[in-house]
C-alpha cells in the first residue's frame, strides 16, 4: 500500500490552493473541479478536510463522475490511463485535474463538458 493511501486530504489540499492561486485561478474553481470529479458538496468537501480524512477513506465516500475515464495524461510522468491499482488512479486524476486548472486550462474542458 501506497503511503499516499493514509495521508490527509487536509495536509495537501493547500498545497492545491496554492498551486492553483500562484497561476491565478482560485480556490472556488479547485472546489467546483473536486466536486467534479468526486460529487463532494461544498460541505461535504469542508466536512473532509475538517475530520482529516484520508485519500483512501475520501475516495471511498466519493461518487466518481461517469466522464473520469476522460482524464488522460500524464502526472509526474506517469500516465493516468495506465496506473493499475484504482485508488491511486483515482489520486492521478485528482492531480492531473488541478495541474489542468493550474496551467490555465479552460474550466469547461478540466471538468470535461
Amino acid at each position: 500500500m501506497s503511503r499516499i493511501f493514509t495521508v490527509s486530504v487536509a495536509s495537501v489540499y493547500p498545497h492545491y490552493v496554492a498551486k492553483v492561486e500562484r497561476k491565478g485561478r482560485t480556490r472556488a474553481e479547485l472546489d467546483e473541479v473536486i466536486a467534479w470529479l468526486t460529487g463532494f458538496d461544498q460541505e461535504a468537501l469542508a466536512a473532509h478536510l475538517d475530520a482529516g480524512t484520508t485519500f483512501e477513506d475520501f475516495f471511498a465516500a466519493a461518487d466518481l463522475n461517469p466522464d473520469v475515464s476522460l482524464i488522460t495524461g500524464s502526472v509526474c510522468g506517469v500516465r493516468v490511463q495506465d496506473v493499475e491499482d484504482p485508488l491511486m488512479q483515482r489520486i492521478r486524476y485528482l492531480d492531473k485535474l488541478v495541474d489542468e486548472l493550474a496551467k490555465g486550462r479552460p474550466m469547461e474542458k478540466v471538468l470535461r463538458s
